[in-house]
């Protein structure tokens, strides 16, 4: 059911890393993204697919995960994932594509979830050696990495609070705690009467 898969599709940090992904799961999940709706059908995304140890280790180094989490330094090793998916926009073809982008994502992570799999969106990242370490074309634009693996952590649902923080955070036991609106905080009324009496 797909209720069931978007709440298991949280943002996965922590990670099996000796439960290795295969270039073949990683071809699978971006073949579900290649049939999804693109802007004036022009299908600009590519994907560079890491599951070689090395180019792992490489761009690892060239990420920033957990903007709220200031005082964790990421991943250890042994959480580290397995894998990569880094998207790029083929600026050839269309250099304006980022609801592409988003909905390539979230159907990578859905498909994920659906294989026992997990992942997260990193937007922080170092483009330019990416590029460079990859010889990209100029006219190929990182625009984020997918990380993809085992999760090796619990990820809880919590409502904002009275303070309206939206920052995520760890209850130093390994739960990882992610604040979301109510529904009724997201709805707009449309009703003009609704505040008469």
């Amino acid at each position: 059911m797909i209720k069931d898969l978007v709440l298991l599709n949280r943002s996965y940090r922590k990670f099996h890393n000796d439960k290795k992904v295969t270039n073949s799961q990683l071809l699978e999940l971006v073949d579900l993204a290649r049939t999804t709706p693109s802007s004036k059908n022009r299908q600009p995304l590519k994907y560079l697919l890491i599951t070689n140890e090395n180019e792992v280790n490489f761009i690892f180094s060239q990420l920033k995960w957990a903007w709220y989490l200031k005082k964790w330094a990421g991943p250890t090793k042994k959480e580290q994932s397995p894998a990569y998916i880094v998207m790029c926009i083929d600026t050839n073809l269309n250099d304006q594509a980022f609801i592409d982008v988003g909905i390539a994502a979230q159907t990578i992570l859905l498909g994920a979830v659906e294989k026992q799999l997990g992942g997260c969106i990193i937007r922080t990242v170092n483009r330019f050696a990416i590029s460079k370490h990859f010889n990209l074309p100029n006219n190929f634009d990182v625009v984020q990495v997918i990380a993809i693996g085992y999760p090796n952590q619990d990820i809880e649902l919590t409502t904002i609070d009275e303070s309206g923080s939206i920052e995520y955070y760890e209850d130093g036991k390994g739960t990882h705690y992610v604040p979301k609106r109510k529904l009724e905080d997201i709805i707009i009324s449309t009703d003009r009467n609704s505040n008469k009496e």
